[in-house]
Order: structure tokens, then sequence, then C-alpha cells
């Protein structure tokens, strides 16, 4: 079982690209993850912040995922927001566990401007939730904010 001493794969794969400097270490990141999970890598989904905490995704706003009136389209938004949201779980769920959305709500409030940040974080109780129960959901809070 993944504890605070024993990092899962994902974490560990993170920890690997932390040596980098911050420009090659978002690059990297981002396109290894991007290769573990094609959509992602596809719609160039960005890594800015990776802990077991908190998980902070960006997607600027190009051609290949905007809508008709040229702002970040609304599943490119929940791809974003599952991305943050699924990383963060991922970050701290132990190796032999499969993490699966259940349910995802999304409250679109205002148009996309430009590029889009999502930001999702996990409390310590969640996090040992997460380590200690066999089976359990958990509601990840996340952000999406125009960049």
């Amino acid at each position: 079982m993944s504890t605070a001493q024993t990092p899962n794969k994902l974490a560990r794969t993170v920890a690997g690209f932390q040596r980098l400097p911050r420009g090659l270490r978002t690059w990297a990141t981002s396109f290894a993850l991007g290769r573990v999970v094609p959509l992602v890598g596809t719609a160039g989904l960005r890594y800015e912040e990776i802990t077991p905490q908190r998980v902070v995704v960006r997607i600027r706003n190009q051609r290949k995922v905007q809508n008709h009136i040229q702002g970040v389209h609304a599943a490119a938004m929940a791809l974003l927001a599952e991305t943050a949201t699924g990383f963060c779980v991922g970050m701290n769920l132990p190796d032999d566990k499969l993490p699966l959305i259940k349910t995802m709500k999304i409250d679109y409030v205002r148009r996309a401007q430009g590029d889009m940040v999502a930001a999702a974080s996990l409390r310590p109780a969640q996090i040992q939730q997460i380590l200690t129960q066999d089976k359990g959901e958990v509601t990840v809070p996340v952000t999406i904010t125009d960049a």
C-alpha cells in the first residue's frame, strides 16, 4: 500500500522530473503524461504543478481546442478539470487500486476568454481516506479560470 514514505508509481515518475529546470520540467512532464493519456497529449495540456495535495493544469486557447467563437471548447474545459482532479487522486492512490470517475458536475459561469487553468486539491483527510480504504469515493474540488 502507498504511504507518505512509499510513493506510488505516478508520484515516483513525477518526482523524477522535479530534478529538471522548471521550463524543461513542465514540458517533459506534460509530454510523458500526454503519451500515457493520449487525449491529454492531443489537446496539449500542460502540467504546471503536481503534488499529492494539488495539481494545476493549463490548456492554451489554440485552434485544436476551440469552439465556434474561438474560445476554449466546453468539452476541452471538462477535460482540463477531469485531468487535474484525476491526477490529484492518482498521486495518492495505491498502485493496486484503479481510479475511475463516477460523476462530474460543471457550472460554466461565463465565456472563456483565453488560456484556461484548472487547479484541483485534496485535504489531508481525503488523502488519508484514499490511502486507507479499499473502496470509496472522494469529491475533488477544482476551479477553472482564465489564465
